[in-house]
């Protein structure tokens, strides 16, 4: 048997053991429940972007960009097509998997194409229209610009420039009924932003039970627990002074940056590895690797100084965005380098203060949770989930993806 086939089979065998581990795709979104065979999915996927959804504020789109279901067709197919890579095989919606909030949970972090290594976690783009700042460290203000640094970036998508990708777009037939319909024109850089755009602020969804709760007046929408949990929030874990919660809406993100003392804990542990790492062979499933061997057939890993790699400044170092929490309980892992596997990882880590490091956020400090407020903080994040997440996914695969 060859190399090849022996990865092949190994793959498909790893496959089999993570789709059939109990529980670990059980909260996945369902697109079935969801039926889009109408053919008007485009449509409702425009209304929603121009609609006030509970919790949440209207949907801020640029004034030369306003939505149309003709760019949203286009942007979702954009979005679905392996053949913006360098070798076709890679797509925005590998690291943005709709069925798991349009994040990856099989991944700490993202890998490009020909498996090459993403220093960052995937984070999830449900509602991701409503923020001013995107990436970790907020590297692009703008939907209509993001998508370019994955296009060329070395070890994502690998194109050596967007001017190959417009061309490729310019050759293909299918594409330009699309662009005519959305724009009357050919394609273009732009078009592609506008488009993309445009289909990224059609995913958005509120009216959480914590919205019914809070916004909507409905004190039955939580459970005693995560009632106790909120007043965690807001009080005692001082969650609310980053996660914001505003008096008609909430992002529960201040946009800000913050040096939590996470990635200055990161950076010691790259700095000062262990003579072994821990590796995933299947769901919950772990070996202890010679990390000699490990560094013979990986790159070594990358240092990341957070919001610094985008102003230089050195005040910067180690602060990265602050996250939004809603659907945060569909995200995992968590923080930046998704090396927290599940939301009671994070409180604990928070509980705890973070490392002691001089430049930490002054709020970050030791909290004094026992167990059962950790469990009522905990259910809390989970009444953050939205039930529109199925339709969003169903949306998404409403055609087959582009990768032939």
């Amino acid at each position: 048997m060859s190399v090849f086939s022996r990865l092949k089979t190994s793959a498909l065998a790893l496959i089999m053991v993570t789709m059939s581990a109990p529980g670990l795709l059980a909260e996945q979104s369902d697109p079935s429940v969801c039926p889009t065979s109408d053919g008007s999915w485009s449509e409702r996927a425009l209304e929603r972007s121009l609609s006030t959804q509970l919790g949440l504020p209207a949907v801020p789109h640029p004034v030369d960009n306003p939505p149309t279901a003709e760019k949203i067709t286009l942007g979702r197919k954009l979005f679905f097509d392996r053949r913006m890579s360098i070798n076709g095989t890679m797509s925005c919606a590998m690291c943005h998997v709709p069925e798991q909030g349009f994040a990856n949970w099989e991944l700490q972090t993202s890998v490009g194409v020909e498996g090459r290594s993403v220093k960052r976690n995937a984070p999830t783009i449900i509602n991701t229209g409503f923020l001013d700042v995107l990436f970790h460290d907020g590297r692009d203000m703008s939907l209509e610009t993001q998508f370019i640094m994955p296009l060329i970036s070395r070890n994502e998508m690998a194109n050596p420039s967007v001017g190959r990708v417009v061309a490729y777009l310019q050759g293909q037939p299918e594409y330009q009924p699309l662009f005519d319909a959305a724009f009357g024109a050919p394609p273009s850089l732009d078009r592609m932003g506008k488009a993309l755009g445009a289909y990224q602020r059609s995913l958005t969804t509120g009216g959480s039970a914590f919205d019914h709760w809070y916004y909507g007046g409905d004190k039955t929408a939580l459970s005693d627990s995560q009632t106790r949990g909120f007043e965690l929030f807001q009080g005692k874990a001082d969650c609310a002074s980053c996660h914001v919660i505003g008096e008609e809406t909430a992002l529960f993100s201040d946009q800000q940056f913050h040096n939590t003392g996470y990635g200055w804990q990161r950076e010691q542990i790259r700095q000062n590895p262990s003579p072994t790492t821990r590796v995933q062979v299947a769901p919950n499933v772990f070996h202890e690797i010679d990390r000699a061997v490990v560094a013979s057939v990986s790159a070594p890993p990358q240092a990341d100084l957070g919001r610094y790699e985008v102003t230089e400044d050195p005040d910067d170092r180690w602060m990265f965005r602050t996250p939004p929490l809603r659907n945060v309980a569909m995200t995992p892992p968590y923080m930046h380098d998704g090396a927290l596997p599940d939301l009671r990882s994070v409180i604990e880590f928070y509980n705890q203060g973070g490392p002691d490091h001089v430049f930490k956020d002054p709020r970050i400090r030791p909290l004094d949770l026992n167990s059962q407020e950790i469990d009522d903080l905990e259910a809390f994040l989970q009444a953050l989930t939205s039930p529109g997440l199925d339709c969003l996914a169903a949306e998404a695969r409403i055609n087959a993806p582009d990768n032939f």
